[in-house]
């Protein structure tokens, strides 16, 4: 018997309109809508359902919108009594599935999440950071790159591993740019500059980490009711206490979400359920494995098409 996956989306995923379809139709989903609502105290449903998207788009607005809409998914997921193995979320999207692990309470993670987007975009002055996605190019080789960029004092870092020939880098605006001009060198194809605001999953975030580590001290962890499996060390997180370290090493380490699949795979995982708006978790997959079974719960549409 194969065992199955939850995964949970970050930043990117989201759009205006999301999660509506189940606020109006499934009543656990509305429970978590209003709550997040009444917990961040202004109407975080009016963002999500109308935009407008420049305002979505801001990290710390994005940061809660999508725990909230994965969470609400989730909630109508739930009904259908489906249980998995095992949960992890890809950067942001692990605090979904600290949510769907019981690690957390709802309301302390999207509070937590919203402070998160503040301290990230704070970390780092505009325009000085910057990611972009390089296509085709071979890991040990992009790392090796980046690490001679850095030491000539242009910073740049590998940021996600998302699948073989995806990885997203890193750090400085001239860093980024350099490692872009050269990613042939790695054997890579070319580079995307992508549209973020800060240089997220690099050594320029320690700051927000230090200050995302003050936060979550204040915070209650539970022990995991089903195993999360960590993007720090691609392995399932082993107490309360250890997820609330690998939290703030998450702030400015690489994403091992690659190494993630692959663990699961090797564990016996077939299914991946991807829960939440847009489907880059399971496009991902699909490069890694095409014999899994990939499905998406982002809407109520997909949601009853599946289950």
């Amino acid at each position: 018997m194969g065992k199955t996956a939850f995964v949970f989306p970050g930043q990117g995923a989201q759009s205006v309109g999301m999660g509506k379809d189940f606020y109006e139709a499934v009543p656990a989903s509305r429970d978590i809508i209003d709550r997040a609502d009444n917990a961040l105290g202004f109407s975080l449903s009016s963002l999500m359902f109308e935009g407008p998207d420049s305002e979505l788009k801001k990290t710390y607005n994005t940061q809660p919108a999508l725990l909230t809409a994965s969470t609400a998914a989730l909630a109508a997921l739930r009904e259908k009594g489906i249980t998995p193995d095992y949960v992890a979320g890809h950067s942001l999207g692990e605090y979904s599935a600290l949510v769907a692990s019981d690690v957390l309470s709802f309301e302390d993670a999207v509070a937590i999440v919203r402070a998160r987007g503040e301290y990230m975009e704070a970390a780092v002055p505009g325009g000085q950071g910057a990611m972009a996605a390089v296509l085709g190019a071979d890991r040990a080789a992009l790392k090796e790159l980046c690490r001679s960029i850095t030491e000539n004092g242009q910073l740049v870092e590998l940021a996600n591993i998302n699948c073989p020939g995806q990885i997203v880098v890193s750090g400085s605006k001239e860093g980024v740019a350099a490692a872009g001009e050269r990613v042939k060198e790695a054997g890579g194809k070319r580079a995307i500059p992508l549209e973020v605001s800060g240089p997220f999953h690099s050594s320029l975030m320690k700051e927000a980490a230090q200050r995302l580590a003050d936060k979550l001290g204040a915070v209650s962890f539970q022990e995991p009711s089903i195993p999360v499996v960590a993007n720090v060390t691609a392995r399932p997180a082993e107490s309360a206490e250890n997820i609330r370290g690998l939290l703030v090493e998450q702030v400015y380490s690489p994403v091992l979400w690659e190494d993630t699949v692959a663990y699961l795979i090797a564990e016996g995982v077939d299914t991946f359920v991807e829960i939440g708006p847009g489907n880059v978790l399971t496009g991902l997959i699909k490069k890694m494995d095409k014999t899994v079974k990939l499905i998406n719960v982002n809407t109520l549409e997909s949601l009853s098409e599946s289950f």
